[in-house]
């Protein structure tokens, strides 16, 4: 283990004047305070919703519902009842939940659904349309857990949604060019709400949907309408209608999961995160594991050694993540040993302080796993970008962490005739075929194959993390196969590198995920003389991505209880806010 630490301190000082380069905001950015409850999402109407719920005596259940409908409303692109999330809940007496809502395959899901007769995968036909949607389980689940823990009930944690919906709500800049895509032309419900039949939506344009506002009404009345009754029927009639293969009888058999949160240390801190469907939590974790025996702080967030050992870390959490990862409910995953402290200090005497890896020649240490190194490497996955995060903290200290997609912007680009929403596009998150690689160049193993009424694999990462039994963060981020390393990112300025939650937030990022073998780093946010001493070691550094998703998340004073939200800066329209 020493030897990995020798040779640092002749190159530290070099490090920590490559400073990475900072937005000029910056500056004068600091967290928002609030001494009782906070909320932070991509939306500052969403993040409002939430707040003016708890000022009326509900709690962080009933914030996170609210914020979660009012954002399939302001921000149609992730925000929705026609996907599927994950919740993450910490009760104020440290009893923690964990619900699986995310979307599933239909029934008649097949292997081969999305080849040709030659064998080969169609293009867009698991990502544009009808025969990519999944059954959807956001209604699911933010309906089982207002019920089982939320206080002011369904019909007024939906109010501020419905008024949304059917009042309009101010266009952004963003919104007005994102709503002109070529895809969403391509259907005609869709091109009517989105794209006005091509007249096109102005910045600062009122946005009312009246057709969604009626289908929140009718979900606020009676929420098993959507699975079992009329609601259900309509929906699966438009998909059948366009040669999707969603069923009325897949809604019926649709069901949330409460599982058990992946459950991690580092440095004296308990981390909580998603279990598998998801492989954030499992990844996150190894990821941590593996980095926790070097002095990250000696190093500084800002020097290329500190880099180097994190993005090692990365590059082995994410081969295990490509191999091993899938829906537990049909494939056996290790998620014991992959977050077994062992485990990663093998991992962790393979890192070469002085020289990057290379990842098709990476094996795991000896005795572990060895009868996966004998097959073919496959490559990882990921979901997209445009997934959604949002965080709540009460003021009796309950908590809830959200991530919630509809995979893809606009997901399918279908919207359901009459109902007024968006359904998702989640069959690309399966394998369609393994080897192949998915619209995010990234490719999976056969325990995400296609298959009927399976869960496909995730990367999304509600996380919380505390100190002594008390809540210190609440963490997570959109961004496809950049999910994971933000959400350590983000844990480890605060934790290894003493910044606050919006420095946090606000730091350069970089991902590595095994395959292809490159590190992606923040566009134009790195000193060049940090790049040359990466690329020295051998990285391969691509720095043309200038999304890296929108982190909204909370920090618990430790001294005051104070909560401080952290926004991220990169979505100008977001807002962390509280009383």
């Amino acid at each position: 283990m020493s030897y990995l630490l020798q040779g640092f301190s002749s190159r530290v000082l070099i490090g920590i004047l490559c400073l990475w380069a900072t937005i000029p905001a910056e500056a004068g950015m600091r967290p928002s305070h609030a001494q009782k409850a906070m909320v932070a999402s991509v939306h500052s109407l969403a993040t409002e919703a939430g707040v003016d719920i708890m000022r009326q005596g509900g709690n962080a259940i009933d914030a996170a519902v609210a914020t979660g409908f009012a954002l399939a409303v302001v921000h149609p692109q992730a925000g929705n009842i026609g996907g599927g999330g994950f919740m993450l809940i910490r009760m104020a007496d440290g009893k923690l939940h964990f619900l699986d809502y995310r979307e599933k395959a239909p029934a008649a899901a097949r292997a081969d659904m999305y080849w040709d007769k030659q064998g080969n995968v169609i293009p867009e036909m698991s990502t544009v349309g009808y025969r990519a949607i999944g059954v959807p389980g956001s209604v699911a689940g933010m309906v089982t857990a207002e019920k089982k823990w939320g206080k002011a009930g369904l019909q007024k944690v939906m109010a501020p949604a419905i008024r949304l919906a059917k009042e309009g709500f101010p266009l952004p800049w963003e919104y007005a060019q994102e709503f002109q895509g070529r895809h969403l032309a391509q259907f005609p419900e869709s091109r009517r709400i989105f794209q006005c039949d091509g007249n096109f939506y102005q910045a600062g344009d009122i946005f009312k949907q009246p057709d969604l506002a009626r289908t929140l009404e009718r979900i606020a009345s009676n929420p098993d309408d959507f699975y079992h009754g009329d609601l259900a029927r309509q929906m699966a009639a438009a998909i059948g209608k366009g040669g999707g293969i969603v069923t009325a009888q897949d809604l019926a058999d649709y069901e949330v999961k409460e599982r058990e949160p992946i459950h991690g240390t580092y440095r004296g801190y308990d981390v909580y995160s998603a279990p598998p469907p998801s492989s954030g939590g499992v990844a996150l974790v190894e990821i941590l594991n593996i980095l926790e025996r070097f002095d990250l702080a000696s190093l500084g967030a800002d020097s290329a050694e500190a880099m180097h050992l994190t993005v090692e870390a990365d590059r082995r959490a994410f081969m295990d993540r490509a191999d091993f990862m899938g829906d537990p409910d049909f494939a056996k995953i290790p998620v014991a040993q992959l977050i077994d402290k062992n485990y990663a200090s093998a991992w962790r005497e393979s890192i070469n302080p002085d020289r990057a890896s290379i990842s098709k020649e990476l094996r795991r240490p000896a005795g572990t796993f060895n009868d996966l190194d004998k097959v073919a490497r496959r490559a990882s996955f990921d979901e997209a970008a445009d997934t959604t995060h949002y965080s709540v903290v009460d003021p009796e200290g309950n908590a809830v962490a959200v991530t919630t997609t509809l995979n893809g912007s606009f997901g399918s680009f279908v919207t359901a005739d009459g109902l007024g929403f968006l359904l998702n596009n989640e069959m690309d998150d399966f394998a369609a075929k393994v080897g192949v690689p998915n619209m995010y160049g990234l490719m999976q193993g056969p325990a995400n194959a296609v298959g009927a009424s399976k869960r496909p694999l995730s990367a999304m990462t509600p996380t919380m993390v505390t100190k002594d039994d008390k809540l210190l963060l609440v963490l997570g981020s959109p961004g496809g196969p950049t999910i994971i390393t933000t959400v350590a990112n983000v844990l480890m300025g605060v934790i290894d590198y003493g910044l606050d939650i919006q420095q946090a937030v606000n730091a350069p990022r970089f991902h590595h995920q095994w395959l292809p073998d490159k590190t992606s780093v923040e566009h134009n946010r790195f000193s060049p003389d940090t790049l040359k001493l990466l690329r020295a070691q051998g990285h391969t550094i691509d720095d043309r991505n200038s999304y890296w998703g929108d982190a909204e998340c909370i920090m618990i004073d430790p001294k005051t209880g104070e909560r401080l939200g952290g926004h991220d800066e990169r979505s100008g329209y977001g807002k962390a806010a509280g009383f």
